[in-house]
């Protein structure tokens, strides 16, 4: 009986590297890649008859998984695993594994590329131009200010040496125990006095209850009115429309969000045409080397964990069988 495995992150293909690499293992490769919401029913159809599955960002509900009769591992080729109810996966006999780390170089330079943007104008310069204009108006060196990371992780980790490189001052607050902190040249500090201190609060750390709509009216107040925040974690951390407002009442001097609570941004959402705030399409991870990483590696932890020995599973501990 042939295996098969489902395939939805949107840049793998049929006959690239990772469907060759599951066929020579022995599975059946099904390609259905995500460009845009995709609905329960037709996710539950996709899942027909698949023993494993290589996702995007599928809401993996406990609907999904009870109707996933044959699913047995599921791997996302990424760090975040928000849209993955862990505890229903495990209650239906599922491992489900993520890829932490495979990003974290591309997400660090992407980080330092929003900060130069956001200090230096270069959106709304370049929009100028565009429209027949000359903008002359000054910037900010980054030199001699203060980037806050909001979670301490491997992307945020890889910031600080290219933020020092640029004369930043780090801060951070997380919830990493203090034995892990082995940075010297990054001072932890509460929540509050990092909205406070920083001159760029950059966001890197998991959606969770605890974290959803962490920065919101009350966390923004706190922040300098001459602060940027930029995210490139998960949309839902942020509150996005006092963040809208904070803006436009010149609480803080803007943001760049690589994220945002539903995507892509729908056509009433507050972030649009907020001037100081910059969208993008969520893309802080994707290279074309940490997309061929994260396409190799997801493929080779799925074979892995269908063959009962995962790598980077969430849960198989508390599994029975893998």
């Amino acid at each position: 009986m042939t295996r098969t495995v489902l395939i939805t992150t949107d840049y793998l293909a049929p006959g690239d590297e990772v469907d060759l690499f599951l066929r020579e293992a022995g599975f059946a490769t099904r390609h259905r890649p995500l460009r845009g919401p995709r609905g329960r029913d037709e996710l539950i159809a996709i899942l027909d008859g698949a023993e494993g599955a290589l996702i995007a960002n599928e809401p993996m509900t406990a609907e999904v998984f009870a109707h996933a009769a044959d699913l047995r591992a599921v791997v996302r080729t990424g760090v975040g695993y928000d849209s993955v109810d862990v505890e229903a996966a495990t209650r239906a006999g599922v491992s489900v594994s993520n890829l932490p780390g495979v990003n974290a170089n591309a997400v660090a330079e992407y980080t330092m590329a929003l900060l130069l943007a956001q200090a230096r104008r270069l959106v709304p310069v370049a929009a100028g131009v565009r429209a027949g204009l000359w903008p002359r108006e000054d910037g900010h060196e980054l030199r001699g200010k203060a980037l806050g990371l909001l979670g301490y992780g491997a992307s945020a980790r890889a910031v600080v040496p290219l933020a020092q490189a640029f004369g930043l001052s780090v801060l951070c607050t997380t919830g990493v125990p203090q034995s892990l902190r082995r940075d010297p040249s990054v001072r932890f500090v509460e929540l509050p006095e990092l909205l406070a201190r920083s001159d760029f609060l950059s966001v890197h750390t998991a959606l969770t209850s605890a974290t959803r709509h962490l920065i919101d009216a009350a966390a923004l107040a706190r922040m300098k009115p001459t602060a940027h925040l930029v995210n490139t974690a998960r949309g839902g951390i942020v509150d996005e429309a006092a963040l809208a407002e904070a803006v436009r009442a010149g609480r803080i001097a803007g943001a760049a969000l690589d994220v945002t609570g539903t995507e892509p941004l729908p056509a009433d959402s507050p972030l649009r045409d907020v001037q100081g705030i910059t969208v993008y399409s969520h893309l802080a991870g994707q290279t074309a080397e940490a997309r061929r990483v994260a396409g190799l590696d997801g493929a080779r932890e799925l074979v892995a964990a269908l063959r009962g020995r995962p790598r980077s599973s969430l849960n198989a501990h508390l599994l029975t069988t893998t």
